[in-house]
């Protein structure tokens, strides 16, 4: 099963993120990364495009690129020292025309036939994503009801503050269905429910594209509602704790910097990739499957090129709400990880999900629903062929 999801998923008819324009803001910059189990280059050519490329050498399947980020005038491959461009081509190989009249490449290879692997490539405010279909419509389009929550958060140029990349003991859909996820915030989360970042009583809303493939939803602090069935079920969650302190409440003051209210905005595109908003901590995550049993999660954190001093400050020490160690996220992978381990014998209904009703369109935008997570075993098995 694991085989054909890198098949029909991963190299399938979908988009996946692999970076920022500004991860390689000039000719022949470039960033390594995966695409399922497929290693890719991001790499920017002379001429300024952008193109993502399998990091695979087309004589004997070598690794060209090693670092996670460099600058080079072309692919070098260093096991026979075939070069290609910044955009994959063939440029040379060597002792194509053989030595002293032996050897050699064969009188009718054709370099044009024998370049790297070319990935179709689309970007959005500045989100590099890339598709081994050459025929998928463009990336607004598959994004489709989910791009403007995109828009809205990445609304001009982007710096980059910092990386956080964590191995997480479980099946990659253990954690795509997390942030699909749109009613566990407070009732897991320790510290959404106490200091109010996120509570089921607050304003909030859920949008999901038509496909069923992509889904995002938001809460705005501070717009609690009274409400005798919420308050008898907070009573009784382990998440609510009128105990806990903080010493520095400074992590907790955040601006509107949007002007819509929202304090936490969750974007989830299948099959693996986030763009988040807590407060005023920006980033995005990129899961990437390692086999079976394990996964790795990319965090990038972001703030905006044109941002004063203050402003970055405050997002650098927000960022500790999420990542690995976060006071928010922590709990997600540990929960992932353990649910690894009670449903690994492999034994079916493992998963109940009809919170919210059991079609794909019941529980409507209502955050209390897992609609979402309903929608993706939907499109997965769609794809899978199930």
């Amino acid at each position: 099963m694991y085989a054909l999801e890198q098949q029909r998923i991963f190299r399938g008819r979908a988009w996946h993120y692999v970076g920022l324009e500004v991860e390689v803001p000039e000719p022949g910059n470039y960033k390594t990364t995966f695409i399922g189990d497929t290693p890719v280059v991001l790499a920017r050519a002379e001429n300024g495009s952008l193109h993502t490329v399998v990091n695979r050498c087309a004589h004997r399947g070598n690794l060209i690129c090693r670092e996670p980020f460099g600058t080079a005038a072309k692919l070098y491959c260093v096991y026979h020292a075939w070069s290609y461009t910044l955009s994959g081509d063939l440029s040379h190989a060597a002792f194509s025309q053989g030595l002293r009249g032996e050897g050699g490449l064969p009188a009718d290879f054709d370099k044009t036939q024998h370049g790297l692997r070319k990935l179709k490539v689309d970007t959005l405010c500045g989100l590099v994503f890339a598709s081994f279909s050459d025929d998928i419509e463009p990336l607004a389009d598959w994004l489709g009801e989910v791009a403007p929550g995109i828009r809205r958060v990445l609304n001009r140029p982007l710096k980059v503050l910092g990386y956080d990349t964590q191995r997480i003991h479980a099946n990659w859909k253990t954690y795509h269905e997390n942030p699909r996820d749109s009613y566990h915030a407070n009732i897991l989360h320790t510290f959404y429910g106490t200091f109010g970042l996120s509570r089921q009583s607050q304003e909030s809303a859920m949008t999901i594209d038509r496909s069923g493939r992509h889904v995002y939803f938001y809460t705005k602090a501070g717009t609690e509602k009274k409400s005798t069935d919420y308050d008898s079920t907070a009573n009784q969650l382990r998440s609510h704790n009128d105990q806990m302190k903080l010493e520095d409440p400074s992590i907790l003051r955040w601006r509107d910097e949007f002007g819509d209210g929202i304090s936490v905005q969750i974007l989830n595109t299948y099959p693996s990739f986030v763009l988040h908003q807590i407060a005023n901590s920006l980033a995005t995550r990129q899961l990437i499957p390692r086999g079976v049993r394990q996964c790795d999660l990319v965090w990038t954190y972001l703030g905006f090129a044109d941002e004063d001093e203050a402003t970055t400050r405050t997002r650098l020490n927000q960022t500790n709400l999420a990542g690995s160690a976060g006071l928010v996220s922590v709990e997600d992978a540990a929960v992932c990880e353990m649910m690894q381990r009670a449903f690994a014998d492999g034994e079916d209904g493992a998963s109940f999900i009809e919170m919210g009703g059991k079609t794909l369109e019941s529980g409507g935008s209502s955050k209390l629903s897992e609609r979402a997570i309903r929608n993706f075993w939907n499109v997965y098995r769609q794809d899978m062929g199930l």
